[in-house]
Protein backbone atom coordinates (compact mmCIF):
# COMPACT_ATOMS: atom_id res chain seq x y z
CA UNK A 1 0.00 0.00 0.00
CA UNK A 2 1.28 3.45 -0.87
CA UNK A 3 2.51 5.45 2.10
CA UNK A 4 0.17 8.20 3.32
CA UNK A 5 2.19 11.30 4.30
CA UNK A 6 1.56 13.00 7.61
CA UNK A 7 1.70 16.67 8.59
CA UNK A 8 4.61 18.31 10.40
CA UNK A 9 4.58 18.70 14.16
CA UNK A 10 3.63 22.34 14.72
CA UNK A 11 4.99 24.58 17.45
CA UNK A 12 3.06 27.82 17.82
CA UNK A 13 5.84 30.03 19.22
CA UNK A 14 7.94 33.14 18.53
CA UNK A 15 11.03 32.67 16.38
CA UNK A 16 12.99 34.46 19.10
CA UNK A 17 12.48 31.50 21.45
CA UNK A 18 14.24 29.02 19.16
CA UNK A 19 17.43 27.67 20.71
CA UNK A 20 18.98 25.22 18.24
CA UNK A 21 22.23 23.62 19.38
CA UNK A 22 22.69 21.43 16.32
CA UNK A 23 24.65 22.77 13.35
CA UNK A 24 22.23 24.32 10.88
CA UNK A 25 22.11 24.47 7.11
CA UNK A 26 19.92 27.52 6.47
CA UNK A 27 17.84 27.63 3.29
CA UNK A 28 16.28 31.03 2.75
CA UNK A 29 15.78 34.04 0.47
CA UNK A 30 17.40 37.39 1.09
CA UNK A 31 14.15 39.36 1.65
CA UNK A 32 12.73 36.79 4.06
CA UNK A 33 15.95 36.42 6.03
CA UNK A 34 16.47 40.17 6.30
CA UNK A 35 12.94 40.54 7.65
CA UNK A 36 13.35 38.05 10.52
CA UNK A 37 17.05 37.45 11.18
CA UNK A 38 17.04 39.67 14.28
CA UNK A 39 14.67 37.17 15.90
CA UNK A 40 16.65 34.09 14.91
CA UNK A 41 19.86 34.49 16.84
CA UNK A 42 19.20 31.09 18.41
CA UNK A 43 20.17 29.24 15.22
CA UNK A 44 23.63 27.68 15.06
CA UNK A 45 24.10 28.40 11.33
CA UNK A 46 27.21 26.97 9.68
CA UNK A 47 26.04 27.09 6.02
CA UNK A 48 23.53 29.24 4.14
CA UNK A 49 21.83 28.64 0.79
CA UNK A 50 19.79 31.40 -0.86
CA UNK A 51 17.19 30.12 -3.32
CA UNK A 52 15.95 31.94 -6.42
CA UNK A 53 14.76 29.21 -8.84
CA UNK A 54 12.62 26.06 -8.80
CA UNK A 55 14.54 23.45 -10.79
CA UNK A 56 16.33 20.36 -9.57
CA UNK A 57 19.50 21.23 -11.48
CA UNK A 58 19.63 24.56 -9.69
CA UNK A 59 18.99 22.97 -6.29
CA UNK A 60 21.63 20.31 -6.95
CA UNK A 61 24.15 23.01 -7.79
CA UNK A 62 23.32 24.87 -4.59
CA UNK A 63 23.71 21.72 -2.55
CA UNK A 64 27.04 20.87 -4.19
CA UNK A 65 28.37 24.32 -3.24
CA UNK A 66 28.10 23.59 0.49
CA UNK A 67 31.61 23.68 1.89
CA UNK A 68 31.35 22.00 5.27
CA UNK A 69 28.80 19.26 4.57
CA UNK A 70 28.60 18.87 8.37
CA UNK A 71 25.14 20.25 9.04
CA UNK A 72 22.95 18.22 11.35
CA UNK A 73 19.62 19.81 10.48
CA UNK A 74 18.07 22.02 7.78
CA UNK A 75 16.10 25.15 8.64
CA UNK A 76 13.96 26.78 5.94
CA UNK A 77 13.10 30.44 6.48
CA UNK A 78 10.88 32.12 3.88
CA UNK A 79 8.07 31.34 1.46
CA UNK A 80 6.96 28.55 -0.84
CA UNK A 81 10.04 28.42 -3.06
CA UNK A 82 12.27 28.15 0.01
CA UNK A 83 10.07 25.40 1.44
CA UNK A 84 10.13 23.38 -1.79
CA UNK A 85 13.91 23.72 -2.17
CA UNK A 86 14.54 22.83 1.47
CA UNK A 87 12.40 19.69 1.25
CA UNK A 88 14.41 18.58 -1.77
CA UNK A 89 17.79 19.38 -0.21
CA UNK A 90 16.94 17.87 3.20
CA UNK A 91 15.72 14.73 1.47
CA UNK A 92 18.93 14.45 -0.56
CA UNK A 93 21.09 15.00 2.53
CA UNK A 94 18.90 12.75 4.71
CA UNK A 95 18.60 15.48 7.33
CA UNK A 96 15.65 16.56 9.48
CA UNK A 97 13.88 19.72 8.36
CA UNK A 98 12.33 22.59 10.29
CA UNK A 99 10.28 25.11 8.32
CA UNK A 100 9.71 28.68 9.48
CA UNK A 101 7.16 30.36 7.19
CA UNK A 102 7.44 34.13 7.11
CA UNK A 103 3.97 34.39 5.52
CA UNK A 104 1.10 31.98 4.90
CA UNK A 105 1.61 32.33 1.17
CA UNK A 106 1.18 28.69 0.00
CA UNK A 107 0.57 25.16 1.28
CA UNK A 108 4.10 23.99 0.35
CA UNK A 109 5.24 24.31 3.98
CA UNK A 110 3.37 21.13 4.91
CA UNK A 111 3.22 18.98 1.78
CA UNK A 112 5.32 15.92 0.95
CA UNK A 113 6.29 17.12 -2.52
CA UNK A 114 8.29 19.93 -4.10
CA UNK A 115 7.01 21.90 -7.06
CA UNK A 116 9.51 22.22 -9.89
CA UNK A 117 9.30 24.04 -13.20
CA UNK A 118 10.05 22.03 -16.30
CA UNK A 119 9.19 22.61 -19.96
CA UNK A 120 6.87 25.50 -19.14
CA UNK A 121 4.79 23.71 -16.52
CA UNK A 122 4.87 22.90 -12.78
CA UNK A 123 5.40 19.29 -11.74
CA UNK A 124 5.41 17.83 -8.25
CA UNK A 125 8.06 15.38 -7.13
CA UNK A 126 7.92 13.50 -3.86
CA UNK A 127 10.57 14.77 -1.45
CA UNK A 128 9.66 14.83 2.25
CA UNK A 129 7.35 16.34 4.81
CA UNK A 130 9.14 18.71 7.20
CA UNK A 131 9.46 17.13 10.62
CA UNK A 132 8.66 20.43 12.32
CA UNK A 133 6.90 23.67 11.46
CA UNK A 134 7.28 26.70 13.71
CA UNK A 135 4.30 29.01 13.42
CA UNK A 136 5.08 32.53 14.63
CA UNK A 137 1.78 34.30 14.08
CA UNK A 138 3.17 37.68 15.13
CA UNK A 139 5.81 37.45 12.41
CA UNK A 140 3.29 36.32 9.81
CA UNK A 141 0.93 39.15 10.76
CA UNK A 142 3.71 41.63 9.94
CA UNK A 143 4.38 40.16 6.49
CA UNK A 144 3.56 42.29 3.41
CA UNK A 145 -0.21 42.34 2.97
CA UNK A 146 -0.08 40.88 -0.55
CA UNK A 147 1.56 37.64 0.64
CA UNK A 148 0.56 37.47 4.33
CA UNK A 149 -2.46 35.26 3.67
CA UNK A 150 -2.02 34.46 -0.03
CA UNK A 151 -2.10 30.74 0.81
CA UNK A 152 -5.86 31.16 0.89
CA UNK A 153 -5.71 30.57 -2.88
CA UNK A 154 -4.49 27.00 -2.30
CA UNK A 155 -7.64 26.34 -0.27
CA UNK A 156 -10.04 28.42 -2.34
CA UNK A 157 -8.98 26.44 -5.40
CA UNK A 158 -11.25 23.75 -3.91
CA UNK A 159 -14.11 25.76 -5.46
CA UNK A 160 -12.88 25.19 -9.00
CA UNK A 161 -10.68 22.11 -8.54
CA UNK A 162 -13.39 19.99 -6.89
CA UNK A 163 -15.83 21.19 -9.56
CA UNK A 164 -13.42 19.89 -12.19
CA UNK A 165 -13.10 16.56 -10.35
CA UNK A 166 -16.87 16.06 -10.41
CA UNK A 167 -17.04 17.32 -14.01
CA UNK A 168 -14.47 14.71 -15.04
CA UNK A 169 -16.37 12.01 -13.15
CA UNK A 170 -19.59 12.81 -14.98
CA UNK A 171 -17.73 12.33 -18.28
CA UNK A 172 -15.86 9.21 -17.24
CA UNK A 173 -12.52 11.04 -17.47
CA UNK A 174 -11.05 10.38 -14.02
CA UNK A 175 -8.26 7.78 -14.31
CA UNK A 176 -7.79 4.85 -11.93
CA UNK A 177 -6.68 6.12 -8.56
CA UNK A 178 -8.49 9.45 -8.96
CA UNK A 179 -12.07 8.21 -8.81
CA UNK A 180 -14.62 10.71 -7.54
CA UNK A 181 -15.46 10.17 -3.86
CA UNK A 182 -18.57 12.06 -2.69
CA UNK A 183 -17.63 12.26 1.00
CA UNK A 184 -14.20 13.66 0.11
CA UNK A 185 -15.86 16.23 -2.12
CA UNK A 186 -18.20 17.18 0.74
CA UNK A 187 -15.30 17.50 3.20
CA UNK A 188 -13.45 19.72 0.75
CA UNK A 189 -16.50 22.00 0.54
CA UNK A 190 -16.53 22.25 4.33
CA UNK A 191 -12.87 23.32 4.36
CA UNK A 192 -13.66 25.88 1.65
CA UNK A 193 -16.44 27.30 3.83
CA UNK A 194 -14.02 27.61 6.72
CA UNK A 195 -11.47 29.54 4.74
CA UNK A 196 -14.07 31.89 3.27
CA UNK A 197 -15.22 32.65 6.82
CA UNK A 198 -11.71 33.53 8.03
CA UNK A 199 -10.61 35.51 4.94
CA UNK A 200 -11.28 38.98 6.29
CA UNK A 201 -9.54 38.33 9.62
CA UNK A 202 -6.55 36.58 8.02
CA UNK A 203 -6.19 39.31 5.44
CA UNK A 204 -5.90 42.06 8.03
CA UNK A 205 -3.35 40.06 10.03
CA UNK A 206 -5.58 38.99 12.90
CA UNK A 207 -3.78 36.11 14.64
CA UNK A 208 -6.93 34.01 15.15
CA UNK A 209 -7.76 34.47 11.48
CA UNK A 210 -4.26 33.44 10.44
CA UNK A 211 -4.41 30.37 12.69
CA UNK A 212 -7.72 29.38 11.08
CA UNK A 213 -6.17 29.84 7.64
CA UNK A 214 -3.33 27.55 8.67
CA UNK A 215 -5.86 24.99 9.96
CA UNK A 216 -7.68 25.06 6.62
CA UNK A 217 -4.41 24.64 4.73
CA UNK A 218 -3.51 21.69 6.94
CA UNK A 219 -6.88 20.00 6.47
CA UNK A 220 -6.77 20.56 2.71
CA UNK A 221 -3.31 19.01 2.49
CA UNK A 222 -4.15 16.04 4.69
CA UNK A 223 -7.40 15.37 2.82
CA UNK A 224 -5.37 15.11 -0.38
CA UNK A 225 -2.79 12.96 1.41
CA UNK A 226 -5.52 10.53 2.42
CA UNK A 227 -6.85 10.05 -1.12
CA UNK A 228 -3.40 10.09 -2.73
CA UNK A 229 -3.92 12.96 -5.18
CA UNK A 230 -4.81 16.66 -5.33
CA UNK A 231 -7.98 16.58 -7.43
CA UNK A 232 -10.15 18.00 -4.63
CA UNK A 233 -8.16 21.24 -4.71
CA UNK A 234 -6.26 21.48 -7.97
CA UNK A 235 -7.82 21.94 -11.37
CA UNK A 236 -8.24 24.42 -14.17
CA UNK A 237 -7.40 27.41 -11.96
CA UNK A 238 -3.92 26.00 -11.35
CA UNK A 239 -3.53 25.00 -15.01
CA UNK A 240 -4.24 28.60 -15.97
CA UNK A 241 -1.67 29.78 -13.41
CA UNK A 242 0.99 27.40 -14.74
CA UNK A 243 0.35 28.42 -18.34
CA UNK A 244 0.11 32.17 -17.80
CA UNK A 245 3.39 32.19 -15.87
CA UNK A 246 5.13 31.47 -19.16
CA UNK A 247 3.94 34.85 -20.39
CA UNK A 248 4.25 36.78 -17.13
CA UNK A 249 7.62 35.40 -16.04
CA UNK A 250 8.53 34.00 -12.63
CA UNK A 251 8.31 37.32 -10.79
CA UNK A 252 4.68 37.15 -9.68
CA UNK A 253 3.81 35.33 -6.44
CA UNK A 254 1.81 32.11 -6.61
CA UNK A 255 -1.36 33.77 -5.32
CA UNK A 256 -1.24 36.49 -7.97
CA UNK A 257 -1.60 33.77 -10.62
CA UNK A 258 -3.92 31.29 -8.91
CA UNK A 259 -6.27 33.99 -7.59
CA UNK A 260 -7.19 35.26 -11.07
CA UNK A 261 -7.36 31.63 -12.20
CA UNK A 262 -10.02 30.93 -9.55
CA UNK A 263 -12.07 33.92 -10.64
CA UNK A 264 -11.82 33.14 -14.36
CA UNK A 265 -12.63 29.45 -14.01
CA UNK A 266 -15.41 29.86 -11.45
CA UNK A 267 -17.22 32.17 -13.87
CA UNK A 268 -16.70 29.76 -16.77
CA UNK A 269 -18.09 27.01 -14.52
CA UNK A 270 -21.18 29.16 -13.88
CA UNK A 271 -20.46 29.33 -10.17
CA UNK A 272 -21.41 32.25 -7.92
CA UNK A 273 -18.07 34.05 -7.97
CA UNK A 274 -19.00 36.95 -5.68
CA UNK A 275 -18.05 35.30 -2.36
CA UNK A 276 -14.80 34.04 -3.89
CA UNK A 277 -13.87 37.49 -5.14
CA UNK A 278 -14.68 39.06 -1.78
CA UNK A 279 -12.43 36.58 0.04
CA UNK A 280 -9.54 37.08 -2.37
CA UNK A 281 -9.78 40.83 -2.04
CA UNK A 282 -10.00 40.57 1.76
CA UNK A 283 -6.67 38.72 1.67
CA UNK A 284 -5.18 41.40 -0.60
CA UNK A 285 -4.74 39.07 -3.57
CA UNK A 286 -4.25 41.24 -6.69
CA UNK A 287 -6.66 40.25 -9.44
CA UNK A 288 -5.49 42.74 -12.08
CA UNK A 289 -1.81 41.93 -12.58
CA UNK A 290 -2.40 39.87 -15.73
CA UNK A 291 -3.22 41.98 -18.82
CA UNK A 292 -6.55 41.10 -20.50
CA UNK A 293 -4.84 40.20 -23.77
CA UNK A 294 -2.60 37.73 -21.93
CA UNK A 295 -5.63 36.18 -20.24
CA UNK A 296 -7.39 35.81 -23.58
CA UNK A 297 -4.35 34.27 -25.25
CA UNK A 298 -3.73 31.87 -22.38
CA UNK A 299 -7.33 30.65 -22.34
CA UNK A 300 -7.20 30.05 -26.09
CA UNK A 301 -4.05 27.96 -25.72
CA UNK A 302 -5.06 26.18 -22.51
CA UNK A 303 -6.66 22.99 -23.97
CA UNK A 304 -3.53 22.17 -25.97
CA UNK A 305 -1.34 23.08 -22.98
CA UNK A 306 -3.30 20.70 -20.72
CA UNK A 307 -3.02 17.84 -23.19
CA UNK A 308 0.69 18.46 -23.74
CA UNK A 309 1.48 18.28 -20.04
CA UNK A 310 -0.90 15.45 -19.18
CA UNK A 311 -2.93 17.48 -16.69
CA UNK A 312 -5.92 15.78 -15.10
CA UNK A 313 -9.14 16.43 -17.02
CA UNK A 314 -11.10 19.55 -16.21
CA UNK A 315 -12.96 22.44 -17.79
CA UNK A 316 -9.70 23.85 -19.17
CA UNK A 317 -9.45 20.88 -21.55
CA UNK A 318 -12.79 21.78 -23.14
CA UNK A 319 -12.49 25.53 -23.65
CA UNK A 320 -13.48 26.44 -27.19
CA UNK A 321 -14.84 22.92 -27.80
CA UNK A 322 -18.29 23.18 -26.21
Amino acid sequence: MKRIPNLPVVHNMPFSEIDEKRSVLLVTSAPAWNAVKANLRGLNIIETIEVAEATTDYWDNLQSSIANQKSEIVYAVGGGLVADASKYIASKLNLPLVVLPTALSVDAFITAASGIRRDGCVYYMETKVPETLILDLDTIAKAPASIRAAGITDVMSIATGAWDWKFAHERGMNPAGMEFIPWVYDNAQSILSGVLDCAEAAGRGDKDGLKTLYDCLAMEVQLCNQVGHSRPEEGSEHYFAYAVENEMGHGLPHGDLVGPGIMIMSKLQDQAAGPLEAALKACNIPLDRIPPEVVKRTLAELPVYCEKHGLAFGLAHTLGKQ
